[in-house]
C-alpha cells in the first residue's frame, strides 16, 4: 500500500529532534510522499532543505493567513521568486481564516488574492485553509478564475463540497474525521466522489482520535484511510490507491 499525505508540517520545530526517525516511520506505513505547505516566508528556507531529506518530500511555498502580523507586500514578488527558482509543486498553505480573533479580514484577503493569481499565472495548484471561510474562499477562487487545489482540512457542506468540485478544487480530510463527534463530516464523506478525495495529517497538528493531545505525523495516515474505508464500505488498499492518484494527477508528482 502507497499513501500520500497531501498535507504535512514536516519542517515544524516540533520535528527538530526526531525529523529523520519520522520520514523512516512514515515509510514503514506506506506513506512514501508528503506534501509540505509553508506557513510564512521565513520559513521558506527551511522547508526546502527538509526537502532533501529524502526521495517523495515535495514543497508548496505560500503565505497562512494565520500568520498574518509576518507576512509584508513584498512576499508577493518574492514568491514569484521562489517559483521560478525553486519549481514547487504548489502555492500554499494560503486561504482565509474567520475564526481566530483578530486577523484582519481585508489583509487577509488581500494575501490570498495575490496567491491565487500567482498560482494561476504559474498555472499550479493551491492548498487552501478555509476555517468559518468555505464561502468566502470559494468567491475569491471564481473571482479569481483558472485554478484547481485542495481545500485542506474541509470543514463544509455538502453543497459546499459540490461547488468546489465544479471549480476543480478536492478537499482534504484528516484527524479531524476520527472522532466520533464528526458525524457531519463522516456522513459527507460517505457520500462525496472518490474522484475529490485527498488524505493529510497536517502533522504535527490535527492528531488523530487514537493520539489525542499527542503530537501528529505522517505514519498516522493510515488511520485516516482506515476510517476512509470503513465510512465508505470500501477497501484500505482501493482508498489509498484511489486518493494517491488524486494527489499525484492534481500535483502533478510521481
Amino acid at each position: 500500500m502507497s499513501l500520500v499525505d497531501s498535507h504535512c508540517h514536516l519542517d515544524a520545530d516540533e520535528f527538530d529532534p526526531d525529523r529523520a526517525q519520522v520520514i523512516a516511520r512514515a515509510q514503514v506505513a506506506g506513506v512514501r510522499t508528503q506534501l509540505l505547505p509553508a506557513v510564512t516566508a521565513a520559513s521558506w528556507p527551511k522547508l526546502r532543505d527538509t526537502c532533501q531529506l529524502a526521495e517523495g518530500l515535495y514543497p508548496a511555498y505560500g503565505l497562512h493567513p494565520m500568520f498574518l502580523d509576518e507576512h509584508r507586500p513584498e512576499h508577493l514578488e518574492q514568491l514569484r521568486e521562489w517559483i521560478v527558482r525553486e519549481q514547487p509543486c504548489a502555492v500554499g498553505e494560503c486561504g482565509l481564516d474567520f475564526f481566530v480573533d483578530g486577523l484582519d479580514a481585508e489583509l487577509q484577503k488581500f494575501y490570498f488574492d495575490g496567491q491565487l493569481r500567482i498560482a494561476r499565472e504559474f498555472d499550479l495548484p493551491v492548498i487552501v485553509h478555509a476555517r468559518r471561510a468555505v464561502d468566502a474562499v470559494i468567491a475569491a477562487i471564481k473571482q479569481v478564475g483558472g485554478l484547481r487545489g485542495v481545500i485542506h482540512s474541509f470543514p463544509g457542506s455538502p453543497e459546499q463540497a459540490a461547488q468546489l468540485h465544479k471549480l476543480g478544487f478536492l478537499v482534504g480530510l484528516g484527524g479531524p474525521l476520527t472522532y466520533d463527534r464528526a458525524q457531519r463530516l463522516q456522513r459527507l464523506v460517505a457520500q462525496l466522489p472518490i474522484e475529490q478525495l485527498l488524505l493529510e495529517t497536517d502533522a504535527p497538528d490535527q492528531p488523530d482520535a487514537g493520539i489525542r493531545g499527542e503530537r501528529n505525523e505522517p505514519a498516522r495516515l493510515t488511520v485516516i484511510a482506515e476510517t476512509v474505508a470503513k465510512l465508505r464500505g470500501e477497501t484500505v488498499a482501493g482508498i489509498a490507491e484511489q486518493t494517491s492518484a488524486n494527489a499525484r494527477r492534481l500535483f502533478a508528482i510521481r
